[in-house]
């Protein structure tokens, strides 16, 4: 048995859940420290305290109101189009929860008898029609936090961007632990969230299941369904939205009318910053999440069927949790490098401080690994494996959980070695700029395709090393590992939409050339650590979807998943073919909407007196109506194939053709999802290389306005829908479908392959 005891444990969870809760509110609590409101300067002499920048003087006051004015508009835009969506997927939700209760509950004909277990024949399980109703309240919680996890982020990054803009005139280093933080409330948050949700689903279901394992732990994959189907949804409205605004207001603003970024002037402006919260920070989150109650659920799913489930080890069953709550309070401890240990003085300490923090976790995490393997599991165990048992040491899985960790480290690093400007993948990407969008556009799809190749090795090693030490479980676990430290890689990443905010909110409000150039730095920091999150999300989404195959071909009790017969192979090369089909959806949609945009634009460009002369108003409003309309008309299609794609081939085509689709879409999706977000990242920081003009190198392509500098601008415009908005659904894609295969499978394996039944 394991050194600690099942009480130790039961306390342990919840604790670490609530200690990344108080941590999350104390450092809203910080941030809200930086006032937002203009007569609190008056009354206060506030003012005097906040300006240390003799350049500002009388316009003090003004720059407070419009910060607060242009605050508040991002607000309201971002709240309205999430509340709007969220209608929808109410819709949606309701309707997919009976279809989840009326397949799994008809695997038995809705009886209520009791039956022998799948995997312990000579013991008695509860009901198949209990099983669909608990995993219909598991799908039910899952989606309802993965709602939440996205909201709260949303509303925490409007809460801090005009925050983040106004310390940003006392200095870079008071600006960038404001966005940092607020970053930070929102990684612990989602983490503490999933995990206690998670942990109170599954005591309370155990009031049911009581021993009965394998059955409790089957329902609770539903958890796992909820989070990612909501993700989805997430993902692809707010990457549309986002995109379509952003393409929008750069080729009218920057390339037909040479005015900068975020100019009050742009009539999209509102909706493009409006986007970066919805897209990149409610989609980003919904996203993390899902990823983590997936690889928990498959971890707990395979354990439940090993001998932890049999012999009712409560402490080696709730390793997947220990684990997570683990890396909550090593990722607490990390954020205080950053925020408390050590200030920023300078521009060019930006970055490396966001890069410490993977690092530190990374380090901190592998010892904390270390501890809860050796408390939580007994010294030696058997893990199910196919059909036979596989005997396994606890150092084993600590070698499992650790490669995925550090295989997360290699992809981050490598990311942003490709994607930031202070290498030279993107320096050469942005020299190619000198002879033209083309060349730009060649150079920027070669440096995608060759990003990938890293990556892959990592995944491929982290796989082969954990499933030869502990089968599906050490996959399950590995994955888990990469996102032990999902609290500090949510901070980094939520880090690039506030700063990118604030500098939008420093140029609308007109503050000072000095101020845009600090806020400058924080985005461009932010769009390397945007791009390194994506890594994270791919890499891991690829490790959880493998576990989940693993998890879906032993319910659906498949010997052997053999490429060479027919059945397999088909739904092999239709799998591979679907990601390809769903990028050409959501980047279809992406243009459509930014064709609207860019016409609506020029119209008002056009047509609206003093525009451009900034006598009169643009019609922001008109512009976030376009967007919010062509985001939630557009994401039903994309939405719709990844979740009814498991249903018809297995329904139809049976268990067989579909652990093909699904091998197919983890392959091809994997490489299609690292090169998509690496070419338009690369591209969006060949941009800002030119832009900030801080070499010799990069001061002979520049200024704003060049020619170098346009063709810099079209290849981050056709980068856009790359990396915000295809790229990153692509990790949901293969995450989802295995996820709702293996929620489906005791349906598939009953009553699936009908159209081979009747040939």
């Amino acid at each position: 048995m394991a050194v600690l005891s099942e009480a130790l444990t039961q306390i342990l969870i919840p604790v670490a859940a609530f200690i990344g809760i108080g941590f999350a509110l104390l450092q809203w609590l910080l941030v809200s420290k930086v006032k937002v409101s203009a007569d609190y300067g008056k009354k206060d002499g506030y003012k005097d305290k906040l300006i240390e920048d003799e350049e500002e003087g009388p316009e003090d006051v003004d720059a407070f109101i419009k910060c607060s004015e242009i605050q508040n508009a991002i607000s309201v835009g971002a709240t309205s189009f999430l509340f709007t969506q969220y209608k929808y997927l109410g819709v949606f939700m309701g309707a997919f929860a009976v279809i989840i209760f009326l397949f799994l509950g008809s695997v038995k004909g809705f009886s209520t008898q009791s039956e022998p277990c799948t995997y312990n024949p000579g013991s008695l399980c509860k009901p198949a029609l209990a099983n669909a109703m608990f995993s219909t309240i598991a799908f039910l919680l899952g989606a309802l936090t993965s709602v939440l996890s996205g909201f709260l982020g949303m509303k925490i990054a409007t809460y801090a961007n005009a925050r983040t803009t106004l310390e940003a005139r006392k200095g870079v280093g008071k600006a960038f632990i404001t966005a940092f933080r607020s970053g930070a409330v929102m990684g612990f948050l989602l983490a503490a969230n999933g995990l206690l949700v998670l942990y109170v689903s599954i005591n309370l279901f155990k009031l049911y299941y009581g021993d009965d394992w394998e059955g409790l732990y089957e329902s609770i994959t539903g958890y796992g369904l909820g989070g990612s189907s909501m993700a989805l949804f997430g993902r692809v409205g707010g990457g549309i939205y986002t995109k379509a605004a952003d393409v929008g207001a750069d080729l009218v603003g920057k390339v037909e009318k040479n005015i900068p970024e975020d100019d009050p002037r742009n009539p999209a402006v509102i909706a493009d910053n409006v986007g970066d919260n919805v897209g990149d920070i409610a989609g980003m989150g919904s996203d993390l999440f899902g990823s983590y109650a997936e690889s928990s659920c498959a971890a707990l799913f395979v354990a439940s069927i090993s001998s932890f489930g049999i012999t009712h080890d409560y402490s080696a069953m709730s390793y997947p949790l220990i684990i997570s709550a683990m890396g909550i309070v090593i990722c607490l401890i990390t954020t205080l490098f950053a925020t408390d240990l050590a200030e920023i003085r300078h521009v060019s300490e930006i970055e490396p401080s966001l890069k410490r923090q993977l690092l530190i976790s990374t380090i901190l995490m592998t010892a904390g690994i270390a501890v809860v393997t050796f408390f939580a599991l007994p010294s030696e165990f058997t893990l199910f494996n196919f059909g036979t048992e596989k005997a396994v040491k606890n150092w084993h899985l600590f070698f499992c959980v650790s490669i995925g960790l550090w295989a997360g480290l290699v992809i981050g690093y490598t990311t942003e070695y490709y994607t930031s400007n202070a290498y030279s993948p993107v320096q050469d990407v942005a020299d190619s700029c000198r002879t033209g969008a083309a060349t730009n556009v060649i150079f920027g799809l070669a440096l995608g395709y060759k990003s990938v190749i890293i990556p892959i090795f990592a995944i491929a090693i982290a796989i082969y090393i954990s499933f030869s030490l502990a089968a599906m479980y050490g996959i399950a676990v590995a994955a888990l590992g990469m996102l032990s430290t999902i609290a500090t890689g949510l901070a980094i990443d939520a880090y690039g939409p506030i700063s990118d905010n604030a500098g939008g909110i420093a140029e609308m409000a007109g503050m000072s050339h000095k101020i845009r150039e600090r806020t400058d730095a924080l985005d461009a920091a932010g769009n390397t650590t945007a791009a390194i999150g994506k890594g994270f999300a791919i890499g891991s989404a690829a490790l959880v979807s493998l576990a989940l195959f693993g998890a879906f071909v032993s319910r659906a009790g498949i010997k052997t998943v053999d490429v060479l017969t027919p059945k397999v192979f088909i739904g092999l090369i239709v799998g591979a073919m679907l990601p390809y089909w769903f990028s050409a959806m959501t980047m279809k949609s992406v243009g459509s909407a930014a064709l609207k945009m860019v016409e609506e634009v020029r119209r008002q460009f056009n047509t609206i007196p003093g525009l451009m002369e900034g006598r009169a108003k643009p019609d922001y409003a008109n512009c976030v109506k376009i967007s919010t309309d062509a985001s939630l008309r557009e994401m039903i299609p994309p939405g719709a194939l990844v979740m009814l794609t498991p249903l018809v081939a297995g329904t139809l085509f049976g268990v067989e053709t579909l652990a093909g689709v699904l091998a197919g879409s983890l392959v091809s999706g994997v490489q299609v999802a690292i090169s998509a977000s690496n070419t338009g990242g690369a591209w969006d920081n060949a941009k800002k290389y030119i832009e900030a003009g801080a070499s010799e190198h990069a001061k002979s392509l520049g200024p704003k306005g060049s020619d170098p500098h346009k063709a810099a601008v079209i290849g981050d415009t056709i980068g856009d829908p790359l990396k915000d908005t295809s790229g990153p659904s692509l990790n949901i894609l293969i995450k989802l479908m295995a996820v709702e295969s293996l929620v489906f499978a005791p349906f598939f394996a009953a009553h699936g392959g009908l159209l081979f039944k009747l040939l």
